[in-house]
């Protein structure tokens, strides 16, 4: 095994994915080091189009205030709380006033019969489907009837740690049956009725009601959109390709203007293997996905079920050439996995839609615009994979009151992101009626495109199954692993973590990123509408240390240029949303050497939550995580004195029977498990302000 085949192993082992990305399309560090040398930050190009889209004095993202004569006066949050050191600490480190309660940890009982967690690993599979899953990510509250103190609370469940998931760890393949079938309800999507208990404060309680649900990997769900009934989604299960089973490796997420779930379909390629193609002969469908060739072995082996589950719901995970047609195995399985899922939160008997306009790639989240009545609706979301791509979706029809997503999501423009070395930006259309698109496919045809024959699309429909080769053709911006997106609620301004991109090349010492381990945070504005095709950008945070390569800095290049302090050195952010108030909640996730404590780039002590005022650069730690565990999903109730914030994989460096973190316990012995925390403030007040 080669040095870079090893590293992407260990990738794929932590829920990663290989890099995938050979075109020659230009790299995010040769612009960022050509934006740098332009001294055109915050107060050039991107402050003054902020300027004009709020009026003088703002250039962030602020709340407003009313004036005695109850007019509304622009004003920036402001952060009250002191800063709190780094931690390694097992547990949730707050500054003074603050308190944390734990709420609906993996194996909560929700549903069915409500069975109990064990903490010997003993459930089973069938416990397991009415039982909150594992991996907390993403996550939002919906009030329930506007309020804040009862509501429902949806979350993604990503993946599982197998060592800790299962009593003695997993089996070898071939998989038995109940093992294979808990891990696939441990993953997808929970819904829980939750309410403020009698206790009060932070101390939440579960309810026992009608909208419990659990989305898992074996939910039917349908296909939507210019993908629907494609050929290329034809399968055994479903020989008319209008539907497809479950959802994978939920990672972020986002919610719609009318009340519905988005969960994304992140690292999912990794779950499949082909048995019948090497590496060279998998459809590009694959390939360029990163999908396990016949060479290779699926992330955990669900195919190898014995017995296999029924109907399929196992062996659907060899995606090789098994059977005489695509309508007789499973070839097309893959096919099904990469999407947007829509859900309806407050319908449990709803079938989840796959929104196949928004594209298929690695999903971190999906962020909205706020939506303008005539205006077509916006989202954004990012690949997370090394050297991907950026996004938005533009609907065909224009938002009006009651629409909802069968109304603005089958239809619409899908958009790669170009970042231009000037501050400029352009947004390019992947679609087979713009004439810049269509010149593009026609220019590759007959040559080879990241490693790929490349021999035209055939339709609509293969450029979305096909997304990133799209994006390559189309000459899109390689970045460095897009993660979650947040819209400012009063600039619109976009912001989005590029977590880190250790595989770029090395440069000189101008190129302030040679390699960056530690990542940062880079954001634009729309030139007009949220639908305009052109922007401009800047980078708001490199993260990292005090010093050395990659030392951290807020408005990086420009005069205002602000270090990073021991108040808020971090590392590898991912996670960020806007609260209310325009405060921007940063949260990060480190791993490897850098979680433990081992990385040349500084000691960032566990993974942390920073919150951000975002005219005056001012950043503060709020929050430290328990050990070995990923600081991921945060949201308010409507009153913003309640937060809920995700803890994932603490002690994933476990081995069955020696835990590296007894969270949420916290008592030296039960099994480490990812956990939904409460947080307020000891006073009752608004949280962050």
């Amino acid at each position: 095994m080669t040095i870079q085949e090893n590293i992407d192993q260990q990738l794929i082992d932590s829920g990663s994915e290989p890099m995938s990305n050979l075109s020659s399309n230009t790299h995010m560090a040769d612009i960022i080091q050509a934006r740098f040398s332009r001294r055109t930050v915050l107060q050039g190009t991107l402050g003054a189009a902020a300027v004009g889209f709020l009026g003088a004095g703002l250039s962030g993202c602020g709340g407003d205030s009313s004036s005695a004569d109850g007019s509304k006066t622009l004003q920036a949050p402001r952060i009250t709380f002191d800063a709190i050191p780094t931690s390694r600490a097992d547990t949730i480190t707050l500054p003074a006033g603050y308190q944390w309660t734990p709420l609906i940890p993996w194996g909560t009982p929700i549903l069915g019969s409500f069975p109990a967690f064990r903490d010997d690993g003993m459930n089973t599979g069938t416990e397991q489907l009415q039982q909150v899953g594992s991996h907390h990510d993403g996550m939002h509250f919906f009030p329930i009837n506007g309020a804040s103190d009862h509501g429902l609370l949806v979350l993604n469940h990503e993946y599982i740690d197998s060592k800790v998931f299962h009593a003695d760890g997993p089996s070898a393949a071939p998989r038995p049956q109940d093992e294979v079938l808990k891990e696939m309800a441990a993953h997808g999507v929970s819904v829980v009725e939750v309410r403020r208990s009698a206790a009060g404060g932070s101390n939440w309680e579960v309810v026992a009601g009608v909208y419990n649900r659990r989305i898992t990997a074996l939910t039917e769900m349908e296909m939507r959109g210019p993908v629907r009934g494609n050929d290329k989604l034809k399968t055994k299960f479903s020989p008319t390709g209008v539907l497809a089973r479950g959802t994978l490796n939920n990672c972020s997420h986002g919610y719609t203007p009318w009340g519905t779930y988005l969960t994304c379909e992140e690292n999912w390629s990794g779950y499949f293997r082909n048995s019948t193609d090497d590496s060279a002969s998998r459809p590009r469908e694959q390939f360029r996905y990163g999908v396990p060739h016949s060479g290779q072995t699926s992330r955990y082996q669900w195919e190898t079920a014995t017995p296999a589950l029924g109907n399929n719901l196992s062996t659907r995970f060899d995606c090789g050439s098994t059977g005489a047609s695509a309508v007789e195995d499973f070839r097309n399985e893959a096919n099904t996995m990469g999407w947007i899922v829509e859900i309806d939160p407050f319908d449990p008997f709803s079938t989840p839609k796959k929104r196949t306009t928004m594209g298929r790639f690695g999903h971190e989240g999906i962020v909205f615009a706020a939506p303008v009545v005539g205006e077509p609706v916006v989202f954004y979301s990012g690949d997370d994979a090394r050297n991907e791509y950026i996004y938005k979706f533009v609907s065909k029809n224009v938002y009006q009151q009651g629409m909802r997503g069968d109304d603005l999501l089958d239809e619409g423009i899908l958009y790669v992101a170009k970042f231009n070395g000037d501050g400029s930006g352009e947004w390019l259309a992947l679609d087979l009626d713009d004439p810049t698109f269509a010149a593009a496919v026609a220019a590759a045809d007959g040559n080879v495109v990241s490693g790929i024959n490349f021999d035209g699309f055939a339709d609509q429909g293969d450029v979305l199954l096909n997304t990133r080769l799209a994006a390559d053709i189309a000459g899109a911006t390689k970045m460095d692993r897009p993660e979650w997106g947040a819209v400012c609620p009063r600039t619109g301004m976009v912001y989005f973590t590029l977590t880190n991109n250790s595989s770029r090349a090395t440069t000189d010492e101008p190129n302030p990123r040679a390699s960056n381990t530690t990542g940062h945070i880079i954001r634009w504005l729309e030139d007009g509408s949220s639908a305009a095709t052109s922007f401009q950008w800047d980078i708001f945070m490199l993260a990292g240390g005090t010093s050395g390569p990659m030392a951290g800095a807020v408005f990086p290049g420009d005069v205002s240029e602000m270090p990073l302090t021991e108040d808020n050195i971090a590392a590898s952010p991912d996670g960020i949303w806007f609260d209310g108030a325009g405060v921007l909640w940063i949260q990060t996730d480190m791993s490897g050497n850098q979680q433990a404590g081992l990385s040349a780039d500084g000691d960032f002590g566990n993974n942390q939550m920073l919150a951000a005022e975002t005219d005056t650069g001012v950043i503060r730690r709020f929050l430290v995580g328990p050990k070995d565990a990923e600081v991921t999903g945060v949201v308010m109730a409507p009153d913003r004195k309640t937060m809920f914030v995700n803890i994932q994989h603490p002690g994933d460096r476990s081995q069955p029977g020696e835990f590296t973190s007894n969270f949420p316990a916290n008592d030296g012995v039960s099994r480490p498990r990812s956990t939904t925390v409460v947080i307020t403030r000891t006073d009752g007040g608004v949280i962050g302000v």
